[in-house]
């Protein structure tokens, strides 16, 4: 069995250096960027912090999931917090991990009950293929191979440092 090492905070400056080409290419004062609860919305708090940007937000994907029936929600679960207007505005979707798809479908149709943005477009720190949806980054810091039943998952410590944690076989 192979063990898979990925640095977190190495593929982070990657995913900084991607961001900042993707803000350069859109007009000031009309982007925003947007993580996605949790592990997203950790990347993006970093992200506002290292870069300048015009506005930034956290959503979630619990109020549209496609799995609802079969995880439920828990209370408090709602975390999404977009404090600018979504209309017209070009967003960046920012997650940790991107695997199936079917978080950022969710995630779509939450940010649509705030606005039509102008366009949305998706960054992640890694992407595990796999995808159940026709959906794609336009930049990802990495691409790697797990097996289904394996989960990859960004933690932070409290110094605000990144890690992996993989389980599953």
């Amino acid at each position: 069995m192979s063990t898979l090492l990925l640095d977190a905070e190495a593929l982070y400056a990657d995913l900084r250096q991607g961001v900042q080409r993707l803000l350069a290419t859109r007009p000031q004062g009309g982007i925003a960027l947007v993580g996605i609860w949790s592990g997203g919305a950790w990347l993006v708090e970093r992200l506002a912090a290292d870069l300048p940007l015009d506005a930034h937000g956290v959503i979630s994907s619990s109020l549209h999931r496609d799995d609802f029936g079969s995880k439920g929600m828990t209370v408090g679960s709602d975390h999404t917090r977009l404090p600018f207007e979504v209309d017209g505005r070009h967003i960046v979707l920012v997650d940790d991990v991107l695997y199936t798809g079917r978080t950022v479908r969710a995630v779509i149709n939450e940010l649509f009950d705030f606005g039509r943005p102008a366009s949305v477009q998706l960054a992640v720190l890694v992407d595990r293929g796999g995808r159940e949806l026709p959906i794609e980054p336009v930049f990802s810091a990495a691409r790697v191979n797990l097996a289904p039943a394996q989960r990859l998952r960004l933690a932070k410590d409290e110094a605000g440092s990144f890690s992996f944690d993989v389980k599953g076989a």
